[in-house]
């Protein structure tokens, strides 16, 4: 099956690329597209290498829900609605039936998110998927990395740390259970991400780890650190079974791959539901972890570096 045999078969009619504002979607040259009048353009892209951003015995379906998942997140983040998406599919060869399942779980998340394909390539090489997304946000309303103020809380939009188990659990023959689930597919926040307009001053998603992705957030707002308090990390019955208190705190702390929000909030405002204040923006210079009896804590690493940590394989999805 040649490239446009497998665009027209799985991309080009379960594209649906009649949705809102498609004037021209796959099978030209680009796709044509009108946005919503009053709002912003938010656009964001990644790419998926198989063995370094996922397992590659990774089911197809999985590959295709997690490629799409990982750019919602970012317009999650950043208060933003989805709207359209481009895939760049490069394949070692044209296996229809590895395709059909990368699609069905492509489309199912797309569907879900009212995000549209309307375009993109395919290519022959090493297994690597690339996904460009665009949002739409009203104007002026996009949240930031920028904003967070000292005295707010640093919150979070749900446990994290169960991604970075369920690889662990992967990588030692375990095919099924929660924490595999939300390693395989990431549930990107869209809805608390438009919740979090206006009020959150700044935002980010949760890829390379707690630490680091908190770090960024330090760094963009011009604040000289943030506190977080260990004992108010949130942590599900899932990640309670699973290692020991050690692994725990690690996935916890540095893990990455959960895909979840974590913000700057107004202390003492009512969190939205399924969220958690676990700690502060400080004007103590730095991150610091105390535990139940606010002694620091100390962390080996921050979280995921793509060239820091390029020797160790398989470390990271």
């Amino acid at each position: 099956m040649d490239e446009f045999a497998l665009i027209n078969r799985f991309f080009r009619t379960a594209a649906n690329a009649a949705g809102p504002g498609v004037k021209l979607g796959p099978g030209d040259d680009a796709a044509i597209l009108s946005p919503t009048p009053g709002c912003e353009l938010v656009m964001s892209m990644d790419t998926l290498i198989a063995h370094r951003h996922f397992p590659a015995d990774l089911p197809a379906a999985d590959v295709g829900w997690r490629s799409l998942a990982v750019n919602l997140s970012d317009l999650a983040a950043m208060g933003a609605r989805p709207r359209w998406a481009l895939l760049s599919l490069s394949l070692p060869q044209a296996d229809a039936d590895w395709v059909a399942e990368f699609a069905r779980g492509f489309g199912e998340l797309a569907s879900s998110s009212g995000c549209v394909l309307v375009g993109g390539d395919t290519v022959r090489g090493p297994l690597a998927i690339t996904v460009q997304v665009t949002g739409e946000v009203p104007a002026g309303e996009a949240l930031l990395r920028s904003g967070a103020s000292v005295g707010e809380q640093v919150c979070i939009g749900g446990v994290p740390g169960e991604a970075a188990a369920g690889l662990a659990a992967w990588q030692h023959g375990t095919r099924s259970g929660a924490l595999v689930d939300r390693l395989a597919r990431p549930a990107p926040q869209l809805a608390l991400g438009e919740r979090l307009r206006g009020v959150a001053s700044a935002c980010i998603d949760i890829s390379d780890g707690l630490l680091a992705d908190l770090g960024h957030l330090v760094t963009e707002s011009g604040v000289a650190g943030a506190t977080v308090h260990l004992p108010a990390l949130p942590v599900s019955a899932a990640l309670a079974a699973a290692g020991d208190e050690t692994a725990r705190q690690t996935w916890q702390l540095s893990g990455g791959d959960d895909y979840l929000l974590l913000f700057a909030w107004p202390a003492g405002r009512p969190l939205p539901d399924g969220c958690h204040a676990i700690g502060h923006f400080s004007a103590d210079v730095g991150i610091r972890v105390l535990d139940a009896g606010g002694q620091p804590v100390e962390v080996a690493r921050s979280g995921w570096n793509h060239f820091a940590d390029a020797s160790s394989e398989g470390h990271r999805p």
